[in-house]
């Protein structure tokens, strides 16, 4: 008896991340195909399935001058999105480090970045394409907008929070302002910068399909504003099914190598929680 419940236990613990999906899926096809609304309106997840595997392998042609092209959209905002990503991690840690540890630099440059910080990133798209034209450039600007902040802030607060003892302890030693940096601040700001890191990836995906749809003729986002000219709701779905799946992809490296990185603090986290 023990065996069977374990069993059904083992079963449900396999399948209860997919309930609520299978759920809303059936769900909204059942009402898709109800005639509420029109089938052009609110396309059912099968016909989206078979528009998103068109786009993807090119199976029946059905989203014409998009069919098989799914890999060369997502590279191109791929692209986009990890250069913007990779300037805004570099210089939002950068940044946040000497701001976070010397109050000088705070005094100086904090001012200017809370007036910038509020200004959302997609009004700056009109400036972007006139500095940057029609290109890669101002969607890969527009990006580095909308992820710096979260990194910067994160790794703000996690050199502030760092533990006071630990720099006294360091400094007893003989340890220099930059071997503490190194060895002791860094390291303790680790958590608090791949939050941020994880908040900058989505921001990071929607910015790039906004910066798609108006200065930019190619990626995810440009095949979606595109497919609602022409009423193809289905892409339209598809293309936004795609963001998502990007999105979580990305975040999920970022985890995997948050794990990699902080296992000291899993095995912690462990022990705290056993306790």
């Amino acid at each position: 008896m023990m065996q069977q419940q374990s069993a059904i236990v083992r079963t449900y613990r396999r399948i209860e991340r997919a309930i609520v999906p299978v759920l809303v899926l059936a769900g909204w096809e059942i009402f898709s195909r109800s005639g509420v609304l029109p089938p052009a309106l609110l396309p059912a997840p099968s016909q989206v399935l078979r528009a998103w595997a068109d786009w993807v392998f090119a199976t029946d042609g059905n989203t014409q001058t998009y069919s098989g092209t799914w890999i060369l959209d997502t590279l191109a905002s791929a692209g986009r999105v990890f250069a913007g990503f990779a300037i805004a991690g570099a210089l939002g840690v950068a940044l946040g480090m000497a701001i976070g540890w010397s109050r000088s630099v705070e005094k100086l440059i904090e001012p200017v970045l809370q007036v910038l910080r509020p200004i959302p990133p997609v009004s700056w798209i009109p400036l972007a394409i006139i500095w940057f034209g029609i290109a890669d450039k101002p969607a890969i600007f527009l990006v580095f907008l909308g992820a710096f902040f979260p990194i910067l802030l994160s790794t703000i607060h996690g050199v502030k929070t760092c533990d006071r003892n630990l720099l006294r302890a360091g400094a007893m030693v003989g340890g220099s302002p930059g071997k503490l940096l190194r060895h002791i601040v860094f390291p303790a700001a680790l958590p608090s910068i791949f939050s941020g890191l994880r908040i900058a990836i989505g921001s990071a995906w929607m910015l790039t399909v906004t910066a798609e749809m108006v200065a930019v003729k190619s990626g995810v986002g440009y095949v979606l504003w595109d497919s609602y000219y022409f009423l193809r709701y289905d892409l339209v779905i598809a293309a936004m099914a795609s963001i998502g799946l990007l999105g979580y992809l990305s975040d999920f490296a970022i985890r995997l190598s948050m794990a990699r990185v902080l296992h000291w603090q899993r095995g912690s986290t462990i022990s705290g929680r056993e306790g």
